[in-house]
Order: structure tokens, then C-alpha cells, then sequence
């Protein structure tokens, strides 16, 4: 049954919480390390730290040890943990005793509490069946073990709809916060990362700045030379900037010829040299179209800086940046404003 997921479950990581006697019970395939990584244990505080620092794909908890059905209920309310395929092997005399006294409808009724407590699978493990060789030394595996190695089966295949699900998630999301044009972050991204990063700056104590910048005259370029020259401006100017920001320095499009740039651990004396050497960089060098056309652009720029009396969101720091931008294009463009409390600077950029 296991061959037929092998290459499915490739990489399973499994949990085995048991003692080393119930662990030598368990059928070889289990140990299969062309198909599972399994770590072992027998201590609850072990199994729960490893359960929090790196989730395993299936657990196996062996019903007899102290503690068990409380991991097992302790899994099920961790929102985050959710995704593992928790296995409870069924051992305890008393209970396989009563199994046996009671008949069919209380082993119904025990099986569905057990599940009720967070189990996705419940399997009797009966003493006096045995796993046996036939005459050719063939291994037939007992009923239980057949049973759990089938659970492991339809276990695999959800780990592999679940990796498929997480990697499509991850597609449409990096879809969703990508600029289709620049191949910039985009607005939506630039809203989930900010608030992260003054998170990040407020816990640590450290500078966080901001740049907000758009291409001075912009609707001219549209007007002479059309809208998909105005375009491959925007594409250009998105890899220049790409290619002489840090690598902590984050760009996004924030909309039209917008952009914003956040600038973490930077000081707002450090994000002035940093915005001027933007500006230089885009009106030193003229953008070349094609071999027949090339078109001289410049830029205006904002800067502001993590306050803390800052909103968490960002809009006060984005506002700051903003003004200072629409200064910078009221002095003339083409040059570099940051807010007079911080920075009280205006870089002209030679014409």
C-alpha cells in the first residue's frame, strides 16, 4: 500500500509518541526511510516541543501511554497544527477487554469518542494477532498493521493535497501583492508589510524610514509618446531602482508613476543619501526605448521617518512622506525633500 504513495510521500515527517516497546511493535515500512523521516519519543514535554517547532505531517500515539488522549485533545485545539494526520494505536488492556466484552456497538461508541477527541484514526492493536511468514518467506502483515499502514496511505495523500493547496496559496498570494507591469510589490503588499515593519522597528528600537517618489511630468511623456512608452518608463525605471537599492531596502508601486520604498534600520540622514542617490541615478542616465529612442526622466522624492507617536499602520509616516513629496515637486521637481523636523533638507539635483 505504501509503494503505491511512495513518491508522494517523499519527506513525510512522522511523530512516533510510544514506548521503545510499543515502537518495536510497529511494521517495518514505518521505518522506511525512502518514504518517512520519523523521530521518536516516549516524554510529553518533548513531543509538545517538537510539535510546536516543527509540526510533523502524522503522529502515532500509542493509546497506553501517560498522557496520550491529552496530547491528542492538546493538537486538536492548536489552530496551527491542524494539518497532522493524529493516529491513535489502541493498547490499553483494559479497554481492548471490554472491547471484547461488550461486543460491537460500545467499540462503535469508543471509537467515536476517541475521534471526538481529535484522532482522524483509531486502531485496535489485538495481541494474539501476529504478523506470520507463508512457506516462502513471504511476511503476511496481521490485520492491524494492514489497517495502520492503509491509514498511512490515505495520511501521505493528504499531506500531498495539503502541499499542493499551501504552494497554489502561495502562488495566488504572491499574484495578488505583485505589480503585473514593474514586477514591483504592489499597493496590497505594501499595506501588509509596513505595519510589520514598524512592528519589527518599534520591538528592536531601531530607525525605519520611508521614501515616496514619482517621475516628474509623466503625463507629458503619455501625451508624446503614448501610453505603452509610458509603460516600458515605468518598467525601466523599476529595474534601475531595483538594481541600486539595498538589499533590506523594499520598493513597491504604489500606483501610477508612484512608488514607495521602505527603508529599514535607516536613520533619516541615511535615507536622504539614500533618496539622493535615486535621484541621481535616474536623471544621469537617459532611459533607452529602443535603438531609435531614448527619453530623459527625472524624479522627485519624499522622505520621512518612524516616529513614536507613529499609528501602527503606517498612514501618518506615508502622510509625512507624501507632503514632503508634494514639496519637493512644488520647489521645482527633480529633487529631494525630507520633513523639517527630522531631516529640514532640500537636495536640488543638478540640471
Amino acid at each position: 500500500m505504501l509503494d503505491r504513495a511512495k513518491s508522494e510521500a517523499m519527506n513525510i515527517s512522522l511523530l512516533v509518541f510510544g514506548s521503545d516497546n510499543f515502537r518495536k511493535t510497529l511494521p517495518n515500512q514505518i521505518y522506511d526511510t525512502n518514504v518517512f523521516s520519523v523521530e521518536v519519543t516516549a516524554n510529553w514535554n518533548e513531543a509538545v516541543g517538537r510539535l510546536q517547532l516543527k509540526p510533523p505531517d502524522i503522529i502515532l500515539i500509542q493509546a497506553s501511554l501517560n498522557d496520550s488522549m491529552d496530547l491528542c485533545c492538546w493538537i486538536q485545539e492548536q489552530t496551527n497544527l491542524s494539518s497532522i494526520y493524529s493516529i491513535i494505536l489502541e493498547d490499553r488492556p483494559q479497554v481492548l477487554a471490554d472491547k471484547i466484552k461488550y461486543g460491537c456497538s460500545w467499540e462503535m461508541s469508543q471509537c467515536a469518542n476517541v475521534m471526538d477527541q481529535g484522532a482522524d484514526a483509531y486502531i485496535w492493536i489485538l495481541p494474539e494477532e501476529n504478523s506470520f511468514y507463508t512457506e516462502d518467506k513471504t511476511k503476511v502483515l496481521n490485520p492491524c498493521d494492514q489497517l495502520l499502514l492503509a491509514h498511512l496511505s490515505v495520511a501521505s495523500r493528504k499531506v500531498q493535497k495539503y502541499r499542493d493547496l499551501q504552494r497554489q496559496n502561495d502562488l495566488l498570494s504572491a499574484i495578488a501583492l505583485s505589480d503585473s507591469l514593474t514586477e514591483l510589490n504592489n499597493r496590497r503588499a505594501l499595506e501588509w508589510e509596513l505595519p510589520r515593519q514598524i512592528q519589527k522597528a518599534n520591538n528592536h528600537g531601531i530607525p525605519l524610514s520611508l521614501i515616496i517618489l514619482d517621475v516628474d511630468y509623466f503625463k507629458k511623456i503619455n501625451d508624446t509618446y503614448g501610453h505603452l512608452i509610458g509603460d516600458r518608463i515605468l518598467q525601466l525605471l523599476s529595474k534601475r531602482l531595483r538594481h541600486n537599492l539595498r538589499l533590506k531596502d523594499i520598493p513597491f508601486r504604489y500606483g501610477g508613476e508612484e512608488f514607495v520604498i521602505i527603508i529599514s534600520n535607516t536613520s533619516p540622514q541615511e535615507a536622504l543619501g539614500v533618496a539622493q542617490r535615486l535621484n541621481k541615478v535616474v536623471y544621469e542616465q537617459p532611459f533607452a526605448i529602443n535603438k531609435e529612442l531614448s527619453i530623459n526622466i527625472s524624479i522627485s522624492l519624499g522622505i520621512s521617518s518612524l516616529q513614536p507617536e507613529d499609528d501602527p499602520k503606517g498612514s501618518s509616516l506615508l502622510d509625512r512622506a507624501d507632503k514632503c513629496l508634494l514639496k519637493a515637486k512644488a520647489t521645482g521637481r527633480n529633487c529631494v525633500v525630507g520633513c523639517e523636523s527630522f531631516v529640514h533638507s532640500i537636495s536640488s539635483a543638478a540640471r
